[in-house]
């Protein structure tokens, strides 16, 4: 199995001084990535292209997360704060750009027009979680399984690909990976008053708490609300239990495995999970 260094790889095309000096980046989606790159070394046809399928798609997927950073408001801003939201649209269209010329100096077409497939499919749905979160029809655990398939539907394109019973175990890990990375997001979410507004916590409560709550939840609230709050629905545990849930998931389906590399691989990848699980809760 050739050792994983994607994220080295793209550094070439990320790591600018300006971006860094005046912006900040998404988090590089890492988790995604490592099982990806295992599992395309474990397809003989496949395994040549393993590092420049997964750069591309780190790319792509770079590019789409750093867009949704742009901030939409339309209020003035200081010229630091335009010169950072310009630098991430030039970013997101830059990293973006990169994979048709990455995939075409390769010889690799048809792989042009399945990305691009499945960028458009992110879009939609993209646009169908944008338009229930603004007519506020969203459940908390209906949030959180579409944001997981928003994260999973780049990678999902090479289901198609895959033999064996990877046709079956691929998307299964895919999900819980992908679910995993996004509970995680989710409980970082809940600490910072700025990022509360429309996060899982926020659905849960608009579910299931009293009118007082729910008005209180339409405006800016206090830290001191989202603490208490944060307490009385038990939110940072039934985050847990969700995490867990899909970090044995993942776990289960790597007993499947035939590969002792890939196991080791998948089951790595489930107690990195956990291990930053537990660094959250204790903070």
């Amino acid at each position: 199995m050739k050792p994983y260094r994607i994220k080295e790889l793209a550094s070439k095309y990320v790591e600018y001084d300006m971006i860094q000096t005046y912006t900040e980046l998404p988090a590089f989606p890492d988790p995604r990535l490592r099982l990806l790159h295992a599992v395309l070394n474990e397809h003989g046809a496949l395994a040549p292209k393993s590092e420049l399928y997964s750069l591309v798609v780190s790319l792509v997927q770079l590019g789409m997360d750093t867009h949704d950073l742009i901030d939409t408001e339309e209020t003035r801003r200081s010229e630091t704060e335009m010169r950072a939201r310009q630098l991430k649209v030039l970013a997101g269209d830059y990293f973006s750009s990169r994979f048709y010329q990455l995939l075409s100096q390769a010889g690799q077409i048809s792989m042009v027009s399945k990305i691009s497939a499945a960028v458009c499919e992110v879009n939609r749905l993209k646009m169908d979680l944008y338009i229930k979160m603004q007519q506020s029809q969203l459940k908390a655990e209906e949030y959180l399984n579409k944001l997981t398939e928003l994260k999973s539907e780049m990678f999902q394109l090479f289901t198609g690909m895959m033999e064996g019973a990877f046709v079956k175990l691929w998307p299964e890990m895919l999900q819980d990976v992908s679910r995993c990375e996004t509970v995680l997001d989710e409980m970082d979410r809940f600490d910072s008053p700025s990022r509360f507004y429309q996060s899982w916590a926020y659905w849960h409560v608009m579910q299931e708490g009293t009118p007082e709550e729910q008005q209180c939840l339409s405006k800016q609230p206090e830290p001191s609300v989202i603490y208490d709050l944060r307490g009385k629905y038990e939110l940072q545990s039934r985050l847990v239990s969700k995490l867990k849930a899909a970090a044995d998931s993942l776990r289960h389906t790597a007993a499947k495995l035939e590969s002792d590399q890939l196991k080791k691989v998948i089951q790595d990848l489930a107690d990195s999970f956990l291990e930053k699980m537990a660094a959250h809760t204790r903070a």
